[in-house]
């Protein structure tokens, strides 16, 4: 099995179950700064606002399953079923003809099903996992509202993923930092946005706010 796994023919599939894996585990443990946008600290609905200017676009990435499942989930879904699908059809081609069937072929049919798959079972899990891809907003429109530190430690220099729920109830990934030199904020903490710098919020602790009040 160890053998079939690792053999150049199945690498990809391999690789993929394990990237899988990876990117499971650093979320479980908190230590990934992956957002919506795998690593980039763009609001994902920045680039569905941008796939809704082209009609032809939106329709593909809707029939992939982007909006209905946060980025992640659909990267570790598509990942899931590229990987057990190219498996299984090596071992299928195996069992048939004697041989493994090559990446340059093997590689491009599985995708070519795993893709279509994955939009399609996007819709039902979109039913039990809330989506964190919304409704196009003016991402500057943030400003000013609360947000909660979901993973890593907000310091100057280093800002951390956290979640903020906007005027329509939607909720949105976007990276942040602190407003005030020296100010640290920690997973969980809840935290107010106040301006919006090259990409990234810098935020305030609310009770600052309620203080000056």
């Amino acid at each position: 099995m160890i053998e079939f796994w690792l053999a150049d023919e199945n690498i990809f599939f391999s690789a993929a179950i394990l990237l899988m894996f990876a990117i499971g585990l650093l979320q479980l443990v908190g230590l990934s700064d992956f957002g919506p946008d795998f690593g980039t600290d763009m609001d994902p609905d920045a680039d569905i606002a941008e796939a809704g200017a082209h009609g032809a676009g939106q329709g593909l990435l809707s029939l992939l399953g982007f909006g209905r499942l946060p980025f992640l989930m659909l990267l570790v879904l598509f990942l899931a079923l590229f990987g057990i699908i190219g498996l299984a059809g090596q071992e299928f081609y195996s069992n048939l003809f004697g041989w493994l069937l090559t990446p340059w072929l093997a590689v491009p049919a599985a995708a070519a099903v795993s893709l279509p798959l994955t939009g399609l079972l996007a819709r039902p899990l979109s039913r039990v996992i809330p989506s964190d891809e919304t409704t196009a907003i003016d991402i500057e429109m943030l400003v000013g509202r609360r947000g909660k530190i979901e993973i890593g430690k907000a310091e100057t220099g280093s800002p951390a993923r956290a979640k903020v729920i906007d005027s329509h109830g939607h909720g949105h990934f976007v990276m942040v930092e602190p407003a005030n030199e020296g100010e640290i904020f920690r997973q969980a903490e809840e935290v107010l946005l106040v301006r919006r710098e090259e990409g990234t919020f810098k935020i305030i602790s609310p009770d600052t706010v309620k203080f000056l009040e």
